[in-house]
């Protein structure tokens, strides 16, 4: 179990504090939702939560097996709902660094698909990953 605790600040801003390490994030209501749009929106950390999730779950088995993840990124787009206002679609592009291993890819692709985040999103919300390789 891992603890956080939120504070609001005013203004729409909260204020988050990661129990173990102390490490804080704030957050604002976006712009077409009442606020300034100042900091990631509580529904932009779910997107970032993804990406990042996807490339520490590629990392961790890629170290594993001794294949360097450097320079590797990833990006999402949010894309909301209306009437419940919510996340409908997440699509993540991962952007390889020339030099990938050819028959390491599909390991790679599939523990991004398989990445706690992206399995606990709800059925509803389309997440689709596409891999995107230079070489």
């Amino acid at each position: 179990m891992v603890k956080s605790i939120c504070k609001y600040t005013g203004e729409k801003h909260c204020e988050l504090v990661h129990g173990p390490s102390q490490s804080r994030i704030e957050t604002d209501a976006p712009v077409d939702n009442n606020g300034r749009g100042e900091r990631f929106s509580p529904t932009d950390l779910m997107g970032a939560a993804l990406t990042s999730c996807i490339l520490t779950t590629m990392a961790i088995v890629a170290e594993r097996d001794g294949v360097n993840l450097g320079g590797t990124t990833a990006e999402v787009e949010k894309h909301m709902l209306l009437n419940p206002r919510r996340i409908g679609r997440l699509p993540v592009k991962v952007i390889f660094p020339k030099g990938l291993p050819l028959e390491y890819r599909r390991k790679l692709e599939n523990a991004a698909h398989t990445c706690p985040v992206h399995a606990s999103l709800r059925a509803d919300i389309d997440a689709p990953i596409e891999f995107i390789y230079p070489d």
